[in-house]
């Protein structure tokens, strides 16, 4: 049943891509222009909303341009994470790995519990190889490929970007595949298709997020997301703990 709503998550994303990107620079460039141009393109109904007006803020003391560098990169990043999500729950919630998850020879937690229920019941330590692995991929994207003279979207460069493990693979350890285009797939590929596919990642990460969040609302709190009703799996843990509720680093 999930993978059926997966299915039909990302075929209702496609369906946003209905008008073409216009030609810029780059469809992500920081600049409140740009903004309007991706929202006009990513869904021609709502079009450029700004209630907070974000668009004309300067965090941190810095120019606006560099603020809605920033904001573009965060939404991008969190549609990704969010998609990846979407996609691990329902795998965790249909697949059972046969192999042992430990050296021990534990086996990986049954589809018998909800994903959240899954996280739990895994020991510490994978859970810290996870974060720890997540932490290198969130410093690594922040160089922004410094080494390849690259800039940095807070500085005029392409939100979205993710460099290359190149450097790492050339000085520290052997990688066999980049994190974007692990199969060089988009070097033969126009601007203009680029762009549109940069549309269409924008598109499905925004409903990712709505989708993961709503998962896990229905398992949260029975009954929050009636059409998750008959699926959900209840939970009575903490969704925001990544350890335990009152796990602390220090203790």
């Amino acid at each position: 049943m999930k993978f059926a709503l997966l299915t039909t998550l990302f075929a209702a994303a496609s369906a946003f891509q209905t008008a073409p990107v216009a030609k810029t620079n780059s469809a992500l460039n920081a600049g409140k222009d740009d903004l309007k141009k991706i929202a006009a393109a990513s869904n021609p109904v709502v079009n450029f909303y700004d209630p907070l007006s974000l668009a004309d803020a300067e965090f941190w003391g810095d120019s606006n341009e560099a603020t809605i560098g920033f904001l573009r990169h965060a939404e991008i990043k969190h549609g990704r994470v969010a998609m990846f999500a979407f996609v691990g729950y329902c795998v965790q919630s249909n697949v059972h790995w046969p192999w042992p998850m430990t050296t021990a020879g534990d086996s990986f937690p049954s589809t018998d519990l909800s994903p959240e229920a899954q996280w739990d019941a895994i020991p510490e330590a994978a859970k810290w190889q996870i974060l720890v692995v997540i932490s290198f991929l969130e410093l690594w994207g922040e160089q922004s490929g410094a080494d390849t003279g690259q800039t940095h979207y807070m500085r005029g460069g392409q939100p979205g970007n993710f460099p290359s493990f190149d450097l790492f693979r050339n000085t520290v350890h052997p990688v066999p595949f980049n994190l974007y285009d692990p199969f060089g797939l988009s070097k033969s590929m126009s601007a203009e298709k680029k762009e549109k596919r940069l549309i269409m990642e924008l598109n499905n990460g925004r409903l990712a997020q709505i989708g993961i969040m709503g998962f896990l609302a229905a398992d949260k709190v029975p009954g929050s997301v009636p059409a998750l009703s008959g699926i959900a799996q209840p939970y009575d843990g903490d969704v925001m703990a990544p350890f335990t509720a009152h796990y602390h680093l220090f203790n």
